[in-house]
C-alpha cells in the first residue's frame, strides 16, 4: 500500500511539471505572438527596446569601469536592461490596447477586471455592470483597501439619479465606509479608460486587509437583496451589462484581424 502511494504521489508531482511546463510554453507563445502584432503596428517598438537594453549595458559598463569590475558590470546592466525592455514593451502594448477598447461601452469594466488584482496588503473586488441603462450607460463597483468606489462609463446626467441610489444602499448597510465615483471618459473631470488604475490606486488606504474583506462581505451581501438592482431597464439587459468577458474576444479578433492585413 505505501509502495501504491508513493508512486502514485510521484506520478501526481510529474503531472504537475509537465502542466507547468506547458503553463510557460503557452505564456510564451502568447507574448511572442503579441509581440509581433504589437511591432507592425508600432515601429518605435524595436529601437526603443534595443536602446534600453544596450542602454543599460553600456551605462553598466561605464561604472565597473571605475573599480575594474566592467564585465561583471555588463552582464548585470544587461540583466536589467532585458528587464526595462520588458516593461517597455508591456506598456507600450497595454497604451495601444486601451486606445482600441476606449470607446467601446463596457471597456472600463473590461480594464478594471484585467487591472486590479490582490497582493500583499491590497484587496480588491469587481463587480462589472451593478447598473446599466438602455443608452448602455454602465456604473461598475470596486470594493478596495480605499472603500467603495463607483466607475461610471456613459452621460452623467442619466447615470446620476442611479448612482444615488448605490452610495445610499451602500450607506445603509456598510454606514461609514467612503464611497468615490469617478467617470470615465476624455471630458472635463473624467478619467481616460488607459489612466484608470492609476487613478483608483491613488486613493487613500482607509483600511488593512482584513478590514477591507469585511466590507467586501457586508456589501456584496446587499446583491442578493430584492430591489438592488436601480436603474437596471426592464427588457433584455444592455449585452456589456451582462458580459465582460466579450470584450476579451473582441480584443483577439481585432488583434487577428491587425495581424492579417
Amino acid at each position: 500500500m505505501a509502495k501504491d502511494d508513493k508512486a502514485a504521489l510521484k506520478a501526481a508531482k510529474k503531472q504537475e511539471r509537465a502542466a507547468k511546463r506547458q503553463q510557460r510554453k503557452q505564456t510564451w507563445s502568447q507574448m511572442w505572438q503579441a509581440f509581433n502584432i504589437q511591432r507592425k503596428q508600432d515601429k518605435a517598438l524595436i529601437p526603443i527596446m534595443l536602446g534600453a537594453f544596450l542602454g543599460m549595458g553600456l551605462l553598466f559598463f561605464l561604472i565597473g569601469l571605475l573599480f575594474g569590475g566592467e564585465w561583471f558590470m555588463l552582464i548585470l546592466g544587461l540583466g536589467i536592461g532585458a528587464l526595462l525592455a520588458m516593461f517597455l514593451f508591456t506598456r507600450r502594448l497595454e497604451r495601444d490596447m486601451y486606445k482600441r477598447v476606449e470607446d467601446q461601452p463596457g471597456a472600463a469594466g473590461w480594464a478594471l477586471e484585467q487591472q486590479l488584482r490582490n497582493t500583499v496588503g491590497i484587496v480588491w473586488s469587481v463587480k462589472t455592470g451593478v447598473a446599466a441603462t438602455r443608452q448602455q450607460d454602465l456604473i461598475h463597483r470596486v470594493i478596495g483597501n480605499a472603500g467603495v468606489i463607483f466607475v461610471c462609463e456613459g452621460n452623467k446626467n442619466r447615470l446620476r439619479p442611479t448612482l444615488n441610489q448605490l452610495k445610499k444602499r451602500v450607506d445603509k448597510i456598510a454606514g461609514g465606509v467612503p464611497v468615490y465615483e469617478i467617470f470615465v471618459g476624455n471630458g472635463e473631470d473624467e478619467v481616460p479608460v488607459s489612466k484608470l488604475r492609476n487613478k483608483v490606486m491613488k486613493l487613500p488606504r482607509n483600511y488593512n486587509k482584513n478590514e477591507t474583506y469585511e466590507n467586501i462581505r457586508r456589501i456584496e451581501a446587499m446583491d442578493s437583496m430584492p430591489g438592488t438592482t436601480p436603474g437596471m431597464p426592464k427588457g433584455p439587459v444592455p449585452h456589456q451589462a451582462q458580459n465582460m468577458a466579450g470584450m476579451n474576444r473582441r480584443m483577439r479578433r481585432a488583434q487577428q484581424r491587425k495581424k492579417n492585413k
